[in-house]
């Protein structure tokens, strides 16, 4: 999980952890728009009704592999009476249930899925769901703007690497005597060398491949893949530098674009950025 991301709900601080696509949302943090004192408490008399259980069961019967079926529909039949208690803990433990998770330290309490969080909103108070779900939608709007930024940036930095790139083909590779389309086309076969090495396919035969896609194969790469492709673009200029063969290039740049992506994929900087 990530690191905490804040939102302020009518004066009342509000944790996320997780990722672009798992938020986690703070329970305890919710409760506290009930009863400062006994979120413990609030969030216990949520899970003891018999619309959070069949919510939250249904949740993880669409999301979670894993989720004990069995034991849930003991707690669904359970749940409602007078007698009926249950804490996040014991659903957890209980039912493998992963919608909801327990955190511990400074910044721990009971956090849900999002989805999960929005239907507990919504039990506190209609008010209070409206104001949470407007500062959840701004936070979200912020996170993808600062995305379009850094995917922008690695864009333009592609772009710094490309002229670099361009420039070790035309001092090492393009004889004087070449024509303006001859030397196009050496551009172009070298830029296919980085296509190949990273994408695996050249740019023809992803356009073939992809014949209704809105740009072509660099403009749809990850982010990963352009920071990837920044590298290769300085790399094969310095192997061009060195006089290395085409074929020899391919597979040296080949076997860097596959740790390169490795590692990045693993990257939680990267992660981050999502």
């Amino acid at each position: 999980m990530a690191k905490n991301k804040i939102i302020n709900v009518q004066g009342r601080e509000i944790a996320l952890i997780g990722d672009k696509e798992n938020d986690y949302i703070s329970l305890t943090d919710m409760a506290r728009y009930r009863d400062a004192e006994r979120t413990n408490y609030i969030i216990q008399n949520w899970m003891r009704t018999r619309s959070a259980i069949e919510f939250c069961g249904l949740w993880e019967q669409l999301n979670n592999s894993d989720f004990k079926s069995i034991e849930f529909d003991a707690f669904k039949n359970e749940s409602g009476s007078n007698s009926f208690a249950l804490t996040p803990q014991k659903w957890i433990e209980t039912t493998n249930a992963k919608g909801i998770i327990s955190k511990s330290g400074r910044y721990g309490g009971t956090f849900a899925h999002r989805d999960i969080a929005f239907e507990f909103a919504t039990w506190i108070s209609a008010e209070f769901k409206f104001y949470f779900i407007k500062e959840f939608q701004r936070l979200k709007a912020d996170e993808n703007d600062r995305l379009k930024l850094e995917w922008n940036l690695q864009r333009t930095l592609a772009k710094v690497n490309y002229q670099i790139h361009t420039d070790a083909i035309k001092e090492n590779l393009i004889p004087k005597e070449l024509t303006k389309s001859q030397t196009s086309f050496v551009y172009a076969n070298e830029a296919d060398l980085l296509n190949v090495a990273l994408f695996g396919t050249t740019a023809k035969q992803w356009r073939d491949t992809n014949p209704n896609a809105d740009g072509n194969i660099r403009d749809m790469a990850t982010i990963e893949q352009l920071v990837v492709l920044s590298n290769l673009e300085s790399i094969n200029a310095v192997l061009i530098h060195q006089g290395l063969e085409q074929t020899e290039r391919l597979m040296q740049l080949n076997k860097i674009a596959i740790t390169q992506m490795k590692s990045l994929i693993n990257n939680r900087n990267i992660n981050n950025l999502k």
